[in-house]
C-alpha cells in the first residue's frame, strides 16, 4: 500500500500539508554575488552567503497558510544553485551550512518529481543526506528526513537509498530517546516508502524492528499511527511474513483501530481493515482474528441484495425462528403486534442475550439492505488484486452473522455458496455456533443440501459439519427435521465423496453413544479374567437391556429411516473411507447396532469381513510401529488407525449380541487379531475396547461350543490391564486413584503368576511404586511393599529399584516401626544393599 501522494509523489503532498505552508517560491531579479563585494557583504561572510542563497530558493511573500506555488521560471533558476547546495552537505563544511542546505534541498524537493530528479543529478547526493541523520541538530535530522522520504517515494531512487544504507539508518534513529514526533513521523514514512517494494521487506523484519512499528499504532499522533499502519499493510501483502506480525501481537492493535468511531481514522482504519482481510486467509490467524470479535464476510456486489425481500409476518419472530409467546394483554391499538418489546417484556419471555444479539443484526442488516446500503459497489477496491469471488470485508460479529444468513436467503448461487463456506470457517467455538444458530442459519443450511448447485450442497455440508461440534446445534437440527434429510443424502448414489464424508461426520455427531458411555471400557473390562467373564454375561442380559431402553425412542425413528439402503452405502463407505472416516461410519453404525432389525441389515451387507480387514489392517500397523522402522511409517498416523480399530471394535462388540451376526463370522480368526493387535503399542485407550471385545468374543464362541485359546485372559491382564493400572499410578492426580490403581495390581500380582510381576516391571511400574512408599499409608502401602518383594524376586530388577530410591524409603518405614515395617525389612534383605 502507498502512503498518501500528490500528483507527482507519495510523499509529497502530505508534506506540503504539514510543513512550510506559507512559502512561494519566487527567485528574485538579482544577483547573488556581486561583481566587486561590498563592505558590507565582506563582513557577512559565509552566513551572509546563506541568507542570500536562501533567498534564490524561498521567499515567505505569500501569507501564512496559503499553498506552495511553483513556476516554471523558478525551478529552472533554482536548480543552477543545487550544486551548490549539494556540496555543502559535504561532512568538511560547517554544521550550520550542512544545516541550512539539507533544509534548502528538503523544502525544494516538495516541488515534485522534477525536483527530486534535479537534486539526484549529482552523485553521491543521497550519501551526503543520510549522513545527516545522525546529526545532533534537531532540525537537520528532520530536514534529511524529510528528503529521503521525499527521494524514496520515487521508485528509481529508492533502490539507491536502501544500498546505501537509509532503511539502517533510519532504523536507529527511530531507536533514540531524543526522537521528535515530526522526525518519527518522516521516518516512518521513509519505511513506508521502502516496504512498497517486496525485496525490501525482508529488512524491517531482519533488523527485529517489526515489533516497534506494531507498538507505533498505540501512539497518540495519528499521522504516526497512519504510517505505521500503512508499513504493516504493506508486510501483509507477503504472506510470510505473516507469522512474524502475529508474533508481534498485530492483530488486538488492528482490531482496535478497526472499531475506533472517530473521523481522523478514518484511513487508519481502511488500512487495518486491509490487514485483517489479508491475514485472515490463513485459518489459523483467522481464528484470531475472530476470538477479538471481527468476523469476515464475502462481498458478493450490491446486484445480489435486490433479490432481498423480508418475510411478512403476522406476529413477530426470533430470527431462529421461534415464536415469541403472544401477550396476554394486547394492545388495542395493535402495538403489541408492531413493537417487539411490548410482547418480549413480559414475565418469562424476555429473551436471552445471544437472542437480542441476533434481532439487533437482523434488523440492521435488513434495514441496510433494503435501502441498498449493505454494500458499495467500490467496497473491494483495495483488493484489486484478488479474484472478484474472493474479496471479502470485515464486520463486528453481530452484523457478520447476520449478514451472512441474510445472504443465505438470496438468489445468488455463488453468494450463497460463498456465504455457507464463511459459516463453516466462522464456527470456531461455541459462542459463535449459538450465534450462527439463533440468526437462524440452520434451518437454511439444511435446506441448501438439496439444492442442484453440487458446490453449494458441499459448502452446507460442510458448515452443518463445523456446527454440530455443539450439542445445541445437533439438537437443532432434529427440531428441523435433518435427520431424515442427512440420511436421504447418505443414500444417494449420486452425493459426492466430499459432501458424503462431511454428511457421516454430522450424523456421527449425533449417533454417538459414547457420550453416555463414558465408562463403558470398565464396565466390560475389570481386572481379573473372572471379573471380566461376570460383567460380559452381565451385559448380555441386563446391561443390552439397559442400552436398548436408553435408545429405545431413537430406535422407533431410527428404523423408519435408516433403512437397508442406508446400511448399505454406509457399509461400502466404511469398506474404502480412510481411517478417520472409518471410525465415523462405525459410529453411525454402531449407534444402530441394537436393533436388531438393524443388525440383521449390516449382517446381510457382510459388514463383519469389512471388520475384519480394519482388523488386519490395525495389525499390519501395530506390527511394523512395533519394529525398528516406526520412523518410517507412512502419512496416516497411528492414532488415525488406533481410532478406527476403536471403532471397529466397538461395533463388533454390539454385533456380537445377535446369533445371525456371530454365525457368520470367523470368530477364531478374530480372537487372532485382536489378540495381535492387543499385544501391539497401540494407545490404552483403544486396548480397552479391543479387551472388552476379545471378552465378549471368547464368551459367545464358548456358547456356540468353538472354545478359543486358553490364555486370551492372561494376555488382557498383562497387556491391557496392569499397562492401565500403571498409567492410573504414573498419570492420576488423585491419591484415590492411585490407591485403588495399587491394590488391584497387587490382587493380579499375588495371583502366582510370574508373567504378571514382569508385564508390572516391562510397563515402567517400578517407579511410581517406588514413590507410592513415600505417598501410601494403611493398605496401599500394603499393597506397595508385597508388588515390589515379588519384583525383587527377579534379580534383574534390582538397580530399577534401587534406582528409584527405595532404599532410604524402606529404611525410613523400618525406623518409625509402624505397623508395616516387617514387610519393608524383608525387602530391604532381598536388595543388594
Amino acid at each position: 500500500m502507498l502512503p498518501a501522494v500528490a500528483a507527482a509523489s507519495p510523499a509529497l503532498s502530505h508534506l506540503s500539508r504539514h510543513h512550510h505552508l506559507g512559502h512561494r517560491f519566487h527567485l528574485r531579479r538579482h544577483r547573488l554575488l556581486p561583481s566587486a563585494p561590498t563592505k558590507a557583504s565582506c563582513g557577512a561572510g559565509r552566513s551572509g552567503r546563506r541568507l542570500v542563497l536562501a533567498g534564490a530558493f524561498a521567499s515567505s511573500d505569500g501569507p501564512a497558510g496559503q499553498d506552495v506555488e511553483y513556476s516554471a521560471g523558478a525551478t529552472s533558476s533554482g536548480s543552477a544553485y543545487l550544486g551548490l547546495f549539494v556540496r555543502w552537505l559535504g561532512l568538511d563544511n560547517d554544521p550550520r551550512d550542512r544545516e541550512h542546505a539539507v533544509c534548502t534541498l528538503y523544502q525544494y524537493s516538495l516541488g515534485g518529481r522534477k525536483s527530486i530528479d534535479e537534486i539526484m543529478q549529482f552523485p553521491g547526493c543521497i550519501i551526503l543526506v543520510i549522513s545527516l541523520l545522525k546529526s545532533e541538530s534537531t532540525r537537520t535530522c528532520e530536514a534529511a528526513a524529510g528528503l529521503l522520504r521525499n527521494i524514496t517515494s520515487v521508485p528509481l531512487y529508492r533502490k539507491m537509498a536502501i544500498e546505501s544504507g537509509a532503511m539502517e539508518e533510519m532504523i536507529s534513529l527511530l531507536c533514540k530517546s531524543t526522537i521528535t514526533p515530526e522526525m518519527m513521523e518522516q521516518c516512518l514514512c521513509t519505511i513506508w516508502n521502502f516496504s512498497i517494494d517486496e525485496k525490501w521487506r525482508y529488512k524491517i523484519l531482519r533488523n527485529d524492528f517489526l515489533t516497534k512499528i506494531v507498538s507505533y499504532l498505540d501512539e497518540e499522533d495519528i499521522k504516526i499511527k497512519e504510517a505505521a499502519g500503512g508499513i504493516i499493510t504493506n508486510l501483509v501483502l507477503s504472506p510470510s511474513n505473516h507469522g512474524a506480525l502475529v508474533e508481534a501481537g498485530v492483530i488486538p492493535k488492528l482490531v482496535h483501530l478497526l472499531q475506533t468511531k472517530e473521523d481522523d481514522y478514518k484511513i487508519i482504519r481502511k488500512e487495518a481493515k486491509s490487514s485483517l482481510i489479508l491475514l485472515a486467509r490463513d485459518d489459523s490467524y483467522h481464528s484470531l482474528i475472530i476470538e477479538e470479535g471481527l468476523v469476515r464476510v464475502p462481498l458478493i456486489g450490491s446486484a445480489a441484495y435486490k433479490a432481498f425481500k423480508p418475510l411478512p409476518h403476522s406476529w413477530p419472530s426470533f430470527p431462529d425462528g421461534s415464536e415469541i409467546q403472544r401477550s396476554s394483554r394486547p394492545s388495542k391499538y395493535g402495538a403489541t403486534e408492531l413493537l417487539l418489546g411490548l410482547s418480549v417484556n413480559e414475565k418469562g419471555t424476555k429473551p436471552d442475550e445471544a437472542k437480542i444479539n441476533a434481532m439487533v443484526g437482523r434488523s440492521n442488516q435488513q434495514f441496510l439492505a433494503r435501502v441498498g446500503a449493505i454494500e458499495l459497489d467500490d467496497e473491494g477496491n483495495e483488493q484489486l488484486g484478488s479474484q472478484s469471488n474472493d474479496l471479502y470485508t470485515i464486520l463486528p460479529w453481530v452484523d457478520g452473522v447476520a449478514r451472512l444468513v441474510l445472504i443465505l436467503g438470496l438468489e445468488d448461487v455463488s453468494a450463497i455458496k460463498r456465504a455457507a463456506t464463511a459459516i463453516g470457517d466462522a464456527s470456531i467455538n461455541e459462542h459463535m455456533r449459538t450465534s450462527f444458530k439463533e440468526a437462524g442459519a440452520v434451518k437454511p443450511l439444511l435446506q441448501l443440501l438439496n439444492h442442484n448447485d453440487v458446490p453449494a450442497r458441499e459448502a452446507a455440508a460442510y458448515a452443518l459439519e463445523k456446527l454440530t461440534v455443539s450439542s445445541t446445534i445437533c439438537r437443532k437440527v432434529k427440531e428441523e427435521g435433518g435427520l431424515e434429510l442427512l440420511v436421504n443424502t447418505v443414500k444417494d448414489p449420486n452425493t459426492p465423496v466430499k459432501q458424503l464424508e462431511k454428511i457421516i461426520y454430522v450424523l456421527s455427531r449425533m449417533f454417538d453413544m459414547r457420550i453416555s458411555m463414558v465408562a463403558a471400557p470398565e464396565r466390560y473390562v475389570h481386572e481379573d479374567v473372572t471379573g471380566a467373564e461376570r460383567s460380559i454375561q452381565g451385559d448380555t442380559t441386563s446391561g443390552s437391556s439397559a442400552i436398548s431402553h436408553t435408545f429405545e425412542n431413537q430406535e422407533m425413528a431410527s428404523e423408519l429411516i435408516l433403512d437397508f439402503d442406508a446400511i448399505s452405502r454406509l457399509t461400502k463407505v466404511l469398506k474404502d473411507a480412510p481411517p478417520t472416516l472409518q471410525a465415523k461410519v462405525c459410529c453411525v453404525l454402531e449407534h444402530l447396532a441394537p436393533s436388531e432389525q438393524h443388525a440383521t441389515a449390516m449382517t446381510a451387507t457382510s459388514i463383519g469381513s469389512v471388520i475384519e480387514a480394519i482388523l488386519e489392517i490395525g495389525v499390519i500397523h501395530g506390527t511394523r510401529a512395533d519394529s525398528e522402522d516406526f520412523d518410517n511409517l507412512p502419512s496416516v498416523g497411528t492414532e488415525e488407525i488406533s481410532q478406527a480399530v476403536s471403532a471397529a471394535a466397538r461395533l463388533l462388540t454390539k454385533l456380537l449380541n445377535f446369533d445371525l451376526f456371530v454365525r457368520g463370522i470367523n470368530s477364531e480368526k478374530f480372537i487372532s487379531l485382536l489378540r495381535r493387535m492387543l499385544k501391539s503399542s497401540f494407545p490404552l485407550q483403544s486396548k480397552d475396547w479391543l479387551a472388552a471385545c476379545l471378552v465378549r468374543l471368547e464368551s459367545r464362541t464358548g456358547l456356540s461350543g468353538n472354545h478359543g485359546v486358553s490364555d486370551i485372559d492372561m494376555e488382557i491382564t498383562i497387556y491391557q490391564t496392569i499397562p492401565r493400572l500403571v498409567e492410573q499410578m504414573m498419570t492420576s492426580f488423585s491419591f484415590e486413584s492411585k490407591r485403588s490403581a495399587v491394590i488391584k495390581l497387587n490382587k493380579i500380582t499375588s495371583s502366582g503368576v510370574l508373567e504378571y510381576t514382569r508385564a508390572v516391571a516391562d510397563t515402567g511400574g517400578i517407579f511410581p511404586l517406588v514413590k507410592m512408599l513415600e505417598e501410601g499409608d494403611g493398605d496401599a502401602l500394603e499393597a506397595t511393599l508385597a508388588i515390589l518383594y515379588n519384583l525383587s524376586m527377579d534379580p534383574e530388577n534390582h538397580p530399577a529399584i534401587i534406582a528409584a530410591g527405595a532404599v532410604p524409603l524402606l529404611k525410613r518405614i523400618v525406623l518409625a516401626e509402624g505397623p508395616h515395617w516387617t514387610n519393608a525389612i524383608q525387602l530391604l534383605r532381598t536388595l543388594p544393599v
